[in-house]
């Protein structure tokens, strides 16, 4: 039965786009729950799933290059096994759209999908090499078939206009596949929240920042704090989801979880470069994504993008990675970082340090690079970019976690954590997090509310979320094919809610 207004059955802590899914999938599997959503900021998805603070890819593994990294033995295939992955879990993303939208969960889908065509670009001998050499891997799974591959100019000015325009003879080349999309990430979150809290039992609330978090019992307490106002108060629940982005290490340690044991976090700051000439922008619609620099990691390449935000388009070129203390971009403070130190977790972020000497030079590089550096990074991608047409914008924070059983070892992407108990559940990292919010999300409910899922009618209503839920697409005979793809972005596009 459900517990009452002021004793929630669940507690999400953040308003972004991993909260949203969490809190509509479980009422929609569960109507009784009730659900309470806490967000420290004034309005909601304004963090890292705001359409200004990330590149909006629906991540697929159609044209990041970092996904498919170049073979270390030459001539050996490439390895499209990560692309594949990913396809498969962005899926499950369209399918719980789709559902959404059907079901007047999020109406606007014009709001917050496009499709837009997905560019893999290279320049020179060897990365022309590489990239026919991962077109032939990816093309020949059912997943990539209608990838196309060129180095002809007449037809990549064609796929992309500005990546011809003003370039000098060197060679080049292009993957392209047009079951892409740009997402507004931020927009899907508020659409769903809106729909959440207007349900029986739940509450979505702005203001209101969860500073702490202990164990009560059978709950969690939360002390939740109103900045307006100055004052604080207790909430209790069963469950809680910390979707707090570059907030939640902060809330897991004071949780007293074993697993925030040594855990520490390091946060990268983003920047793009921004076109909003019309003339420019008019000749753009893909995303184009190159190789990462050789020092970077695996923080993912640069890329040139057409967004869709604020009810027009603009052109935005990045990111470029700088330095900060702050964990949140909007409402976070320069001592988040001296201020997550512990000494269970001091060693851990020293070794990481330590381990990886060129990422943090590559980074100090990126955070003291000049607008005129920047310019020559864009002019990779556009040669016959106006400096009059571009300007700096500040994009999210990323906050990567470093775990002490890592020693040191980076491993880029998105983690859930969870209590032994399945009372509470932890989301860190970065991308692909937000193209994968379905899976995500999926992954909390099979770990924390598995009797839900066991019963007929909960197994019947996740299978009409998210139908492949149950599958593993990527064995043999039960993989999605291109097609299939192209079409649920389509009728995605083109749905109304009943």
């Amino acid at each position: 039965m459900p517990r009452s207004d002021a004793h929630p059955d669940i507690i999400l802590i953040g308003s972004g786009i991993m909260s949203a899914h969490v809190g509509t999938m479980l009422k929609r599997l569960d109507p009784r729950l009730s659900i309470h959503v806490y967000e420290g900021a004034d309005a909601f998805a304004r963090e890292s799933s705001d359409g200004w603070a990330n590149a909006g890819t629906g991540h697929a593994g159609l044209c990041e290059l970092n996904y498919t990294p170049p073979p270390i033995t030459p001539g050996a295939p490439v390895d499209v096994t990560k692309a594949v992955e990913i396809f498969t879990r962005f899926d499950q993303s369209l399918q719980f759209w789709s559902y959404a939208v059907a079901h007047g969960l999020a109406p606007r889908p014009a709001d917050f999908i496009r499709a837009v065509p997905h560019l893999s670009f290279v320049r020179g001998a060897a990365p022309i090499a590489y990239l026919r050499a991962r077109h032939t891997a990816l093309s020949a799974h059912p997943f990539f078939r209608t990838m196309e591959f060129s180095t002809d100019r007449a037809l990549i000015r064609r796929w992309a206009p500005l990546l011809v325009d003003g370039r000098d003879a060197e060679p080049i080349a292009v993957t392209k596949i047009d079951a892409g999309t740009d997402v507004n990430f931020g927009e899907l979150a508020r659409q769903l929240l809106a729909w959440l809290g207007a349900q029986e039992g739940c509450r979505v609330v702005a203001g209101h920042r969860v500073t702490r978090l202990n164990r009560a019992d059978a709950d969690w307490e939360l002390t939740v704090r109103d900045p307006a106002s100055g004052r604080s108060h207790s909430a209790r629940a069963r469950f809680v989801f910390i979707g707090a982005g570059g907030g939640t290490l902060q809330l897991l340690q004071s949780s007293g979880l074993p697993v925030a044991h040594g855990l520490a976090a390091f946060p990268i700051a983003g920047q793009w470069l921004v076109c909003e000439n019309p003339a420019v922008v008019a000749r753009h619609l893909a995303k184009v994504y190159g190789s990462p620099p050789p020092d970077s990691g695996a923080l993912g390449g640069p890329h040139l993008d057409v967004r869709h935000l604020d009810g027009k388009r603009a052109l935005l070129f990045g990111p470029f990675a700088t330095w900060t203390t702050k964990f949140l971009q909007r409402t976070g403070n320069l001592i988040d970082l001296p201020a997550s130190l512990r000494t269970h977790n001091l060693a851990t972020l020293l070794r990481t340090g330590l381990h990886q000497r060129v990422l943090v030079r590559f980074l100090a590089q990126q955070a003291t690079q000049s607008m005129a550096a920047r310019l020559r990074a864009l002019r990779v991608f556009y040669p016959g970019a106006d400096p009059a047409d571009w300007r700096l914008v500040d994009a999210g924070i990323r906050v990567q976690a470093l775990k002490k059983s890592d020693a040191g070892r980076l491993s880029f992407g998105t983690e859930v954590v969870t209590a032994p108990d399945g009372s509470l559940a932890a989301l860190l990292g970065a991308s692909p997090g937000a193209s994968v919010a379905a899976n995500i999300a999926l992954q909390i409910i099979q770990t924390c509310f598995l009797d839900r899922l066991h019963t007929p009618d909960g197994h019947a209503r996740m299978k009409a979320m998210v139908p492949t839920f149950d599958l593993d697409l990527t064995a043999p005979g039960t993989s999605l094919d291109y097609a299939r793809l192209s079409t649920q972005i389509d009728d995605l596009l083109r749905l109304r809610p009943a």
